[in-house]
């Protein structure tokens, strides 16, 4: 499920418990690692915004771990010059993650 406008953007998704790099990640109790959980938010920001390439991330914050196969909401908020807020969620409402992203703005034209 997904919700977008021009300002805001949030979609939903699981990890299955067959995913690659959770092999080895606390056998017996595993959780999704944060570079996962990162992934799927540039994967939103990329389906929000066709040009969303990353220049950087220079705040990122993880509050609670994230269980294979526990749904999750991602919540992208325009933030002004460019920036965009994030957030993922558990279903349960519980904060996983959040920070600010800075999008690649396009390169001026260059001129001959």
């Amino acid at each position: 499920m997904r919700f977008e406008t021009s300002m805001r953007f949030e979609t939903r998704g699981v990890i299955p418990a067959d995913h690659p790099a959770l092999i080895g990640h606390f056998p017996g109790n595993p959780i999704v690692p944060g570079v996962v959980i990162l992934d799927e938010i540039l994967q939103a920001l990329a389906d929000w915004r066709v040009d969303g390439r990353l220049l950087s991330m220079p705040t990122v914050k993880f509050l609670a771990p994230l269980r294979p196969e526990q749904a999750f909401t991602i919540r992208l908020v325009d933030a002004g010059s460019g920036r965009v807020r994030f957030e993922c969620l558990r279903e349960d409402g519980q904060p996983v993650a959040q920070g600010l992203l800075v999008p690649v703005s396009d390169p001026p034209e260059l001129q001959d």
